[in-house]
């Protein structure tokens, strides 16, 4: 009951009924990645869609379905082996708004004083 009335009133937990409905009419299931994340394409166009496993974070995309999410491949991760880049990341949740932060030295946020300007800067004085 309770994920029912979930996906009724909320569009951030998951999917909606609308998108249970357009899914299941037209969608074709892609793969699935680590986070439990679904992936989807239109049987018939070019429409492609993930179906959130928990709260709806555009970020908890891992690389390589991002780039196929956005077109960039045409190949899903799941038709072939994929391997991140050196360069590509882990995945980590946005800390934004929370106590695990980022707060520079500075911040109203922070005990720290922001550290003293060095340097060859000198200071416009109006008049010199």
């Amino acid at each position: 009951m309770k994920n029912l009335l979930l996906e009724l009133f909320t569009w951030w937990n998951g999917q909606t009924m609308g998108t249970r409905f357009f899914t299941w009419r037209k969608g074709e299931f892609v793969g699935e990645d680590e986070f439990g994340n679904k992936y989807y394409r239109e049987r018939a166009g070019k429409k492609r869609w993930v179906i959130y496993n928990g709260l709806a974070e555009a970020s908890c995309i891992p690389p390589g379905w991002h780039g196929w999410m956005h077109h960039r491949v045409d190949t899903p991760p799941s038709d072939e082996t994929y391997y991140a880049k050196s360069w590509q990341q882990p995945h980590r949740s946005n800390k934004t708004g929370t106590a695990e932060a980022y707060r520079p030295d500075g911040s109203i946020l922070t005990p720290e004083k922001r550290p003293e300007v060095t340097g060859d800067y000198q200071a416009w004085t109006p008049g010199q």
